[in-house]
């Protein structure tokens, strides 16, 4: 005997329809994740309608990332911040070399922006589009690097790094 549709069974079946739709659009819509040659994943490149979306991974016990962030709206880019407890997770997923390690890690068309990087840096990456490195990073926290600014001006020296798949690291000039 059958039993009769029930509310929660409707909604059971609604909720399941809606999440295969979902994934069927996800399959079906934008490029695929490619990889390296190492053989590293990366995330896909993005098309020109939303290389200005960024995704701004922070430690929730972290307050100069909110800083940092609100620097890259004010430029113009569309930022989304995800709280993670697993920092250090997030930057081994992206391929960020542990020397180069900040506070927080940003992915934007494709590529990891490690920490207090300049926007016209990030400009630069994502106009000129290397393939042949991962991302760029301002290691550390200098005093005085986008989000760190001190009240009293001081401020520490700082280069902006490039880091490819296969661990190379070298300056990135904008």
């Amino acid at each position: 005997m059958k039993s009769p549709m029930t509310r929660r069974h409707l909604l059971g079946l609604i909720a399941v329809g809606s999440g295969m739709g979902l994934a069927a659009c996800n399959s079906s819509s934008g490029p695929a994740a490619t990889s390296d040659k190492d053989g590293g994943a990366r995330e896909p490149r993005a098309d020109a309608a939303n290389i200005r979306q960024m995704l701004v991974y922070r430690d929730p016990e972290c307050g100069c990332c909110e800083a940092w962030a609100d620097i890259a709206r004010a430029a113009g880019y569309t930022v989304t911040v995800e709280n993670r407890s697993d920092m250090p997770a997030v930057k081994a997923q992206y391929g960020v070399p542990d020397e180069l390690a900040s506070c927080h890690t940003a992915i934007v068309g494709g590529y990891a922006i490690e920490g207090h990087v300049p926007m016209p840096h990030v400009a630069k990456l994502l106009r000129d589009k290397p393939r042949d490195i991962r991302g760029i990073a301002v290691p550390g926290m200098p005093r005085g690097s986008p989000g760190m600014e001190m009240p009293d001006g001081s401020t520490d020296a700082f280069e902006v790094m490039a880091f490819a798949g296969d661990g190379k690291v070298a300056q990135f000039r904008a």
